[in-house]
């Protein structure tokens, strides 16, 4: 028998719990357990001030933009609206059903004002890495760092060659950002060549084809990762340029240990960041081994012998070539001493012409020129000590484990849903990738660390 239609009849009295409708098994209920914003609420309290109406809680401001990263809702207004709908939106986010969700612009002036100001997002992300080492989940051993290019919000439709483009006193908000980071290692200050182009809604983004297809404006995502469990320890963004990224990797370790005490035994990272510079700054200066090849540019395309195959010999402070020959800085007697490095750090090794005219290995070791040179780095010593770890089986490890790296960014741009920046300016940056990488890490205990049963 058919069954007449039933007609919901309203009750005068509700009982109704949010708590019973989120299911147990629910991502957030396994991040809630590590979100504590005690301490957020401390450290924004400077920022507010002692009188007038109360705001609104920052506590759930930033709770609501974890949901957003978790979840991949990037758009302050869209979030509002899901917060506003989802039972467990509301629930992680300390809201019952009769409280009203904050408007979308409540997060812009916030964004813009104090919580930049405090610097909180970097504070949150400290946060979540602390409670991460407190869970046994970082190792401090080994380290991987790279970089991953994020499109800006500027539209390469509508660059300006740089020459022509002025700041003007009306300049919005990204132009007024870019202006103060001219002198920074980062941006500005990576490197003295200037842009071509220039995208006047976001100056400091930089026009880059790095991908292989058209080019677009960009920012860099830097990441150094404990390699254990994959485990965020830090992040930076700078500028799409090597200079800035391999930058940003010597501050990301330098920041480790001075905030947590981590200092890692090895490095592994691709040959962007095996530089004669970097390499002696890893194992000279800090102790680290660098699991990284080597930047290098003595193989020749002729088929002749690479500089590898000459041997240094410390004491003569010269080289020793294939056929016996002897390769010095300068063969003339000089009361100045031997010549020292130059502004590029190398110094070079000259071979005799009279032994290069009459040796029978010539053709297969400078078929060219008339003599054999070898430009020998400041930093050879860390380079080949880079050259032998990259022989070991410690190293064909660490290469694999690098991959987790690789494997983050893929994380942060198809599930996070970061391969385009919403907001623009160096700032805008920063904020965005911090909050993904706090995210990440959550996520990260959540599954590590899962719900008791």
């Amino acid at each position: 028998m058919m069954g007449p239609r039933q007609l919901a009849q309203g009750a005068l009295f509700y009982e109704f719990s949010i708590e019973d409708h989120v299911p147990s098994d629910h991502l957030l209920r396994a991040m809630d357990r590590f979100v504590d914003l005690g301490d957020m609420r401390r450290h924004l309290a400077p920022f507010y001030s002692s009188t007038g109406r109360p705001s609104v809680d920052p506590e759930m401001m930033i709770r609501m933009l974890i949901v957003g990263y978790a979840f991949g809702i990037r758009s302050e207004r869209r979030l509002c609206e899901e917060v506003h709908l989802n039972l467990a939106y509301r629930w992680f986010c300390r809201l019952d059903l009769s409280d009203p969700v904050p408007d979308h612009s409540t997060f812009s002036k916030n964004r813009h004002g104090r919580f930049r100001d405090s610097d909180l997002f970097r504070r949150l992300f400290e946060e979540i890495l602390a409670r991460c080492i407190a869970e046994g989940l970082v190792g401090g051993e080994t380290f991987g760092a790279d970089a991953s290019l994020i499109k800006a919000d500027a539209s390469r439709y509508t660059k300006v060659e740089f020459a022509e483009w002025s700041a003007t006193d009306a300049a919005n908000r990204a132009t007024r950002e870019y202006l103060t980071t001219l002198d920074d290692a980062a941006f500005g200050a990576a490197t003295p060549v200037k842009p071509k182009a220039i995208s006047p809604a976001d100056p400091a983004a930089r026009l880059t084809g790095a991908n292989g297809d058209r080019p677009f404006f960009a920012y860099s995502t830097n990441y150094l990762v404990d390699l254990e469990n994959a485990i965020i320890v830090d992040v930076e963004a700078t500028a799409p340029i090597r200079q800035a990224e391999v930058g940003a990797v010597r501050a990301m370790l330098m920041r480790t240990r001075a905030r947590f005490d981590l200092h890692p035994e090895l490095l592994a990272a691709d040959t962007a960041y095996g530089a004669a510079d970097m390499l002696g700054w890893l194992v000279e200066d800090q102790g680290i081994e660098p699991h990284i090849p080597v930047f290098d540019k003595s193989e020749r395309k002729d088929g002749a012998y690479p500089a590898t195959d000459f041997v240094y010999d410390d004491e003569a402070d010269a080289y020793r070539c294939p056929g016996g020959k002897v390769l010095k800085p300068y063969w003339r007697n000089i009361s100045a001493g031997r010549p020292e490095f130059g502004k590029d750090g190398f110094k070079k090794y000259f071979a005799r012409k009279q032994d290069c005219a009459a040796c029978p290995l010539k053709p297969r070791c400078t078929p060219i020129q008339a003599t054999r040179k070898i430009a020998r780095s400041r930093h050879e010593a860390a380079r080949q000590r880079a050259r032998d770890i990259a022989r070991t089986d410690a190293y064909v490890a660490s290469s694999y484990a690098r991959k987790k790296v690789e494997m983050l960014f893929a994380h942060l741009k198809r599930i996070i849903g970061l391969d385009r920046l919403r907001l623009r300016g160096p700032n805008g940056a920063k904020d965005e990738f911090h909050l993904a990488a706090t995210v990440q890490n959550l996520r990260k205990l959540a599954k590590l660390r899962p719900m008791p049963v």
